[in-house]
């Protein structure tokens, strides 16, 4: 097994190897706007750092998110681009899901990142493999009694300290956390879920209203 985990879902821009038995390489950069810029640089560093090559691939994980709509359209269409080439599955996880398991927390927690507007994308868990809710998108104080007293991670817990206060590290999800999650369930017979994005809300794009669509004559 040889699998190349990335996610473009939050401001890092994360790649990582693993080869069935844990990561042998892994790179992690935050820039908010460059994921199309840093992605396949990242690909060819972690691949090169590992000594080898992108052809010795035998499987894609990508996160699914939730995050924005261009972040994730980068990370997701570049897993499915390359699994079309190497004829490899691409599978896909929870962003939020990969926070978890790189938090280790043993009771029940929240992971939460960034969603802009004033909002936050998250989730409730039982423990670090053991997701309690589907990812949602709220205002923090929308959730507060939901998430009250609890231990929180993530960039969008960290931000927002009145409703997580007792938020920490880690802030943006690891691919390393990615691999080795998925690598996890994989031998375990799970089944991981298609990499199609989980956007939860309609993207910052919008066509203007009254938009009228000139025809030629």
């Amino acid at each position: 097994m040889l699998l190349l985990a990335l996610d473009t879902a939050t401001p890092a821009v994360t790649v990582a190897l693993h080869d069935g038995r844990d990561v042998i390489a892994s790179s992690s950069q935050v820039d908010a706007r460059r994921h199309g810029e840093l992605l396949l640089p990242a690909i060819d560093r972690v691949l090169a750092e590992a000594g080898l090559k992108l052809d010795a691939v035998t499987g894609i994980v990508a996160g699914i998110g939730p995050g924005p709509y261009t972040g994730l359209r980068v990370g997701l269409m570049t897993a499915d681009t390359f699994g079309l080439a190497l004829g490899v599955p691409v599978h896909g996880v929870c962003t939020l899901d990969g926070l978890a398991y790189a938090a280790d927390l043993e009771g029940p927690f929240v992971v939460a990142t960034d969603a802009r507007r004033k909002e936050v994308y998250w989730a409730r868990y039982a423990d670090s493999r053991t997701r309690l809710t589907d990812p949602a998108v709220d205002r923090p104080a929308a959730i507060a009694e939901q998430v009250k007293g609890l231990p929180a991670v993530g960039a969008g817990a960290l931000l927002y300290p009145e409703t997580f206060p007792k938020a920490h590290e880690p802030e943006h999800v690891s691919a390393a956390a990615l691999a080795r999650l998925a690598a996890e369930r994989l031998a375990a017979g799970e089944e991981l879920p298609a990499p199609r994005p989980l956007y939860l809300r309609r993207p910052d794009a919008q066509v203007p209203k009254n938009y009228k669509v000139v025809t030629p004559k």
